[in-house]
């Protein structure tokens, strides 16, 4: 592609890309005068947008490194002395401004939803046998095949600009998918962003001035192998893998480090704007073709490797050629991602309750590389979990050099029976952290010759480890053991817990008695990188940074975090490195952390077994802490997805006194105890019920809301117990089911009688 670009002149790459070409008076030779600055600004403006999109977008420049910096610097000298005439998408404005102080949270127009996954050629099949059987007969779907990118999912927000132009707005983070965070100044970092799309490129395009992209966020191979020597030189442990380095990126609160990564966004989708009203979110064009066909013509990078197809073979195909190209890409793939091409056909395939049913990813198989085993080490998790770590020789799989990888556990070491000195074969999956999969044993790859030996006592506390009956996981059950508060002070202060930006692994290092050995240098512990990569492990055992020699810790608990007397700006400025702006800027995230709401107080409480929707399932049926601390075994498991064994690690962990302790402590500081309880209806009280078919008006989310809400529950199966099935137009194998069984079946008009409002269930 880049070679017959740069074979086409000015008005030809204008034609493609539709931006303008080079004028006729080039606006960097001219002479401004006094009367011309505005003009000369917006024409200095103009001109370096055109070439940036020549260098980043098809990497065909046409200026050289000098010739682009004196027009940049001219027009920051304008800027300068002008600050009336300055506009955020002037392309001086890509790195501006002082650090954020955090990042807000926004609502998408439409929620980003994640994909279903087949990972061979027969779960494709299926699916695109359910994608048939759900359209009109004798419709024949066309699908459009991509690269499933191993980066993280973004969205861009345009608005009606100046002279007609669309500017661009915000950067939204995919978040839970249906609330992202604002890194709008993060994202104006990004080369292949455009800040402006011109009123010409608009029109030609056939763009509306207001409109939204979706696309993924990645961080080249290169860009990534240097931010990985960067960190080792700083005494960081290495990101893991690219996606976890763009993430970490992308939500780092300097501006001027994120442009540093160089981080590429390709665009995929192109959707309504805001100002669409009801229909935002929605698709803009016709077909998923036309969008990356006019997204490319509006100057968005969208990637090459991309083909509408007419059949299930061609997309077999298309996945074979992929999966040869992956290892010669400049940024990492896991994947393809097939969609139906027409929005009118996706419309009547409509969603599940996670994934749209007219898209699928294709997985590719995870690359394996042999190596040996080198040491085993044990690390110490939150809950206590003993986890046997496995130190090997270096080996590259997939481009990236793997030292270490999981043994998961006693079990599993017994299973591959594996041994110190081993040749072993090792899987990296995606963000999956390495694993041991078979030892090697043969004439080349003789047998190692010592055992792995668990300890019989926590590497960082010498507490003794116990292994609870019916469990494969050896514990420390020392709840004052420093591994596990580390890993308790993590995960409290994570983004989808309480959100405490800038208490990362530095950080919590140094609150807990340790000096960085070596200099965390610009980006540590604000890169944004979350929790330590699986890397890097200190002698005792420990994930994350190099330490140096011990020292009075400022907290024992995550109740410490908000006590005054231990975590002020003064004990804060006495770290290492830590000037008043760090301190400031944590004192106030930690202060802002007590709005959070009762569901991620749970779940920074660490139970176990106590997800993010367990979390928020406890806090909407019970509405405080007290409820949930004085409830049964029977009032946890009547609560949805709460099982016995959930019901009774919640009971366990709030029987223990220290932790109703933690629990007074932190309302003392006043954390949210309380929460809005979600009014149920009893009229399904005990029944189940399967939804099948799509249904004339309710989507499927909207009929299991209306379900739960009258105090039924919905199930994926059909079996003897379930109550009823509904089915709507073209049901499968679930209503054939339910006959057999003689499972009652109704249809979307008697569910909506059957639901409050409606004639009392018989």
């Amino acid at each position: 592609m880049v070679s017959i670009i740069l074979a086409m002149d000015d008005e030809s790459i204008s034609k493609i890309s539709g931006l303008p070409c080079r004028p006729a008076e080039d606006p960097f030779d001219a002479q401004p005068g006094t009367d011309s600055v505005p003009a000369r600004i917006e024409a200095l403006g103009e001109q370096l947008r055109h070439h940036e999109y020549l260098y980043y977008v098809l990497d065909a420049p046409e200026w050289s490194d000098a010739r682009y910096d004196a027009a940049m610097n001219e027009l920051r000298a304008l800027e300068a002395a002008h600050p009336e005439w300055v506009t955020p998408d002037s392309p001086t404005q890509r790195v501006g401004g002082k650090p954020r102080e955090g990042f807000v949270k926004v609502a998408h127009s439409r929620p980003m939803l994640s994909l279903d996954n087949a990972y061979n050629e027969g779960e494709l099949r299926a699916w695109a046998e359910r994608v048939a059987g759900a359209l009109t007969s004798g419709e024949t779907p066309r699908y459009v095949c991509e690269l499933k990118l191993d980066g993280l999912s973004l969205a861009l927000q345009y608005q009606a600009g100046a002279r007609g132009a669309a500017s661009l707005k915000a950067g939204v983070t995919r978040g839970d998918g249906t609330i992202g965070e604002d890194v709008t100044g993060n994202v104006r970092t990004i080369r292949t962003v455009p800040l402006q799309v011109s009123a010409r490129t608009l029109e030609r395009a056939g763009l509306p001035a207001g409109f939204e992209v979706r696309g993924e966020v990645v961080m080249p191979r290169k860009a990534f192998e240097q931010m990985n020597r960067e960190r080792e030189a700083q005494g960081l442990a290495p990101a893991a893998n690219p996606r976890n380095a763009a993430a970490g990126t992308l939500r780092t609160l300097e501006p001027n480090i994120v442009a540093q990564r160089r981080l590429q966004m390709f665009a995929y989708f192109l959707l309504r704007g805001e100002d669409a009203g009801e229909a935002a979110g929605e698709p803009l064009l016709e077909s998923q073709s036309a969008a990356l066909a006019t997204l490319r013509e509006a100057g968005f990078l969208v990637n090459p490797h991309a083909r509408t197809v007419e059949s299930l073979a061609e997309v077999l195909q298309f996945v074979a050629e992929a999966e040869g190209l992956r290892d010669g890409l400049p940024y990492e793939i896991d994947g393809v991602v097939i969609k139906v091409d027409a929005v009118a056909q996706q419309r009547r395939l409509g969603f599940t309750g996670k994934a749209p049913r007219w898209a699928i990813a294709y997985k590719f198989p995870a690359r394996a590389g042999l190596t040996r085993l080198l040491e085993v080490k044990f690390s110490v998790g939150r809950t206590g979990k003993i986890t046997p770590v496995a130190v090997l020789s270096p080996v590259s799989i997939g481009g990236t050099t793997v030292t270490r990888a999981t043994l998961h556990n006693p079990d599993e070491v017994q299973r591959l029976g594996v041994r110190i000195g081993d040749f072993v074969s090792v899987e990296r999956g995606g963000d999956v952290i390495p694993k041991i999969t078979e030892v090697i044993s043969d004439a080349e790859h003789p047998r190692g010759e010592r055992e792995i030996v668990f300890p019989a006592a926590c590497p960082r506390c010498g507490e003794t480890l116990v292994r609870a009956e019916g469990e494969v996981d050896l514990r420390c059950v020392n709840a004052s053991c420093p591994a596990r508060l580390e890993e308790e002070l993590r995960h409290f202060a994570s983004r989808g817990v309480m959100n405490i930006e800038g208490l990362g692994e530095v950080m919590v290092a140094q609150l807990l008695g340790h000096s960085a050995a070596k200099s965390a240098a610009a980006g540590g512990e604000d890169a944004g990188l979350g929790d330590a990569p699986f890397g890097e492990m200190d002698a005792a055992g420990g994930e994350g940074l190099e330490l140096g020699p011990a020292r009075s810790a400022l907290v024992h608990s995550i109740a410490d975090l908000y006590d005054p007397e231990k975590v002020n700006r003064a004990s804060l400025l006495g770290l290492d490195r830590v000037g008043e702006k760090t301190a400031d800027a944590l004192l106030e995230q930690i202060a802002r952390s007590k709005q959070q709401p009762l569901q991620r107080v749970l779940l920074g409480l660490g139970i176990r077994h106590v997800g993010e929707r367990t979390a928020q399932a406890l806090a909407e049926e019970f509405g405080s802490i007290d409820a949930i601390m004085a409830a049964g075994l029977e009032d946890l498991t009547r609560v949805k997805d709460i099982g016995p064994k959930v019901a009774e690690t919640v009971r366990e962990f709030f029987s223990n006194r220290r932790n109703r302790e933690l629990v007074e402590r932190l309302r003392g500081y006043g954390l949210t105890f309380t929460a809005e309880r979600k009014a149920r209806g009893t009229a399904l009280n005990g029944l189940t019920f399967v939804l099948t078919g799509t249904l004339p008006t309710l989507t499927r989310e909207q009929a299991t809301e209306r379900i739960e809400s009258a105090g039924g529950k919905v199930v994926g199966s059909v079996s003897k117990k379930t109550g009823f099935v509904v089915a709507g137009a073209e049901a499968g194998s679930k209503l054939d089911k339910a006959r057999q069984l003689g499972v009652p079946v109704i249809d979307e008009a008697e569910l909506l009688a059957m639901t409050p409002g409606g004639p009392a269930l018989v």
